[in-house]
């Protein structure tokens, strides 16, 4: 749960998991009427651009007067920018009252068309004279006019209801959706601010969209409920890392696995850096030991998805070689599942009888207070007959010198009648050599049909390995 004896609490082990809620909801709705009233810090720059809060709570209190004279009801709105002020202030304004958010997975035209199929939204939120879909109506919000609007008042969103809508795309093409309510992200920001010590000391400097759920809670969310800055534009070069790092004197940052890969062993100058994340993927144990060993930051590695929010974290720096669950949800291993309960995880998800959240990870307990992904249940082919498990195939190659890194998938041959496996791998191995340790470790069943040697595994803009993209490489041979 959300509260602990340092919130001034007393949980006693005879109360029941709804009285626990409702006190934790308690204590969140607080802490929004705090959000809500202003800024602590006016002045401060909320974008280190140059945008400061006092103009965020201006943009979001224009929003709200036009959600108003608009008359938007309960209809969606998609949001259309690329500003994280604009975001933060479109998120304000829901909390205060306004109508739920559309957050699409792009901002292309052809992603922009396809949400407006999908759910009919009549008003975007955009900050630009953006191209949108044809009947759609654009909101401009302006944080120059002095608005008197208070964003408290009877109409705060319970911390039961949707805030936003968020979208990903599929690797079928269909986009997925989920929906995420005040406590699934408002709660988890402020956990977030709280474990972390984020504060308004903080400027926080990001490689990923928070188009994407992890760069929306950490490079949105976060800054904004801890009066903490954050660098407006997203940066994926090294040297853009590198520079934005030195020219904010950042002390968070926020990346993916591909870009700890390329920033290698790099120094970042300056000794502004203090605590660096990663998710969407799993980071390669060398990257973050040679980050480690040139910066003196350990990268704190975030397990989760869209869906469930955060579940654990690893920091092998500090020594974690297994995953270790925060503290406000509750775990078990049943068969090698990993089974979570957490209020962060979206309402539409369907949970087994305790509540709990059946995930799609096969992990391995470490007797303890942790435990060790193996895998997705996906991961597990039938090939010939015989199980075949793909993530313990692409450990394996990753072990391989000159392996950089791997990618194992299942593809189906011509007749569609069965699987076969292939591999694309990244680096510059004896070829030879690879398969000759395959063959030595694997059984021949198992053995990768078709490898792929490339310079850099194709990825999308979150940094996740672009399935597609890798499946079109062995389109043309399987």
């Amino acid at each position: 749960m959300l509260l602990t004896k340092s919130d001034g609490f007393e949980i006693d082990k005879a109360m029941t998991l709804p009285v626990i809620k409702e006190m934790a909801q308690q204590r969140l709705a607080g802490r929004i009427s705090e959000i809500l009233r202003g800024p602590r810090y006016p002045e401060k720059e909320f974008t280190l651009s140059g945008c400061t809060y006092n103009d965020v709570y201006q943009m979001a209190c224009a929003l709200k007067s036009s959600f108003s004279s608009l008359n938007f009801g309960n209809h969606p709105v998609c949001l259309c920018t690329e500003s994280k002020a604009v975001m933060a202030a479109s998120l304000l304004a829901r909390l205060s009252g306004g109508p739920p958010l559309i957050f699409p997975y792009a901002q292309t035209d052809h992603v922009l068309s396809e949400m407006h199929q999908l759910t009919g939204f009549r008003f975007a939120i955009a900050d630009t004279k953006k191209a949108l879909p044809e009947g759609v109506e654009s909101v401009l919000p302006d944080r120059s006019s002095r608005c008197e609007l208070e964003l408290v008042d009877e109409a705060v969103v319970h911390p039961d209801k949707e805030l936003l809508s968020l979208f990903t795309g599929g690797s079928t093409g269909t986009p997925k959706f989920w929906s995420k309510t005040v406590t699934n992200l408002f709660g988890e920001a402020l956990y977030l601010s709280e474990k972390y010590d984020i504060t308004q000391d903080d400027r926080v400097v990001a490689t990923v969209s928070p188009y994407h759920i992890y760069g929306l809670l950490y490079s949105v969310l976060v800054p904004l409920v801890s009066s903490a800055g954050v660098a407006d534009d997203i940066y994926t070069f090294p040297h853009e890392i590198i520079s934005a790092i030195g020219a904010y004197a950042a002390t968070v940052l926020v990346g993916v696995p591909m870009h700890y890969r390329a920033l290698g062993s790099r120094k970042i100058p300056g000794n502004s850096l203090r605590i660096a994340f990663s998710s969407t993927g799993a980071l390669a144990e060398t990257d973050g030991d040679a980050f480690y060993k040139k910066n003196g930051v350990g990268i704190v590695e975030i397990y989760g998805s869209t869906e469930t929010g955060g579940i654990a974290t690893r920091c092998r720096a500090e020594g974690e070689n297994y995953f270790v669950p925060y503290d406000h949800l509750e775990w078990k291993i049943i068969e090698d599942r990993l089974h979570v309960l957490s209020e962060f995880i979206s309402p539409e998800i369907e949970r087994e009888q305790d509540g709990f959240f059946k995930t799609g990870d096969r992990v391995q307990s470490d007797g303890h207070t942790g435990f060790m992904l193996l895998g997705r249940t996906d991961d597990i082919i039938k090939v010939g007959g015989k199980r075949v498990n793909l993530e313990e195939i692409r450990n394996k190659l990753n072990t391989i010198p000159g392996v950089r890194d791997s990618f194992v998938i299942s593809l189906p041959v011509r007749t569609g009648r069965q699987n076969v496996v292939a591999a694309v791998v990244e680096g510059k191995p004896d070829r030879t050599h690879l398969r000759q340790s395959l063959a030595h470790m694997l059984e021949p069943y198992a053995m990768p049909r078709s490898i792929k040697f490339v310079d850099k595994i194709p990825v999308t803009a979150s940094g996740k390995y672009d399935r597609q993209a890798i499946e079109q490489l062995f389109r043309t041979k399987l």
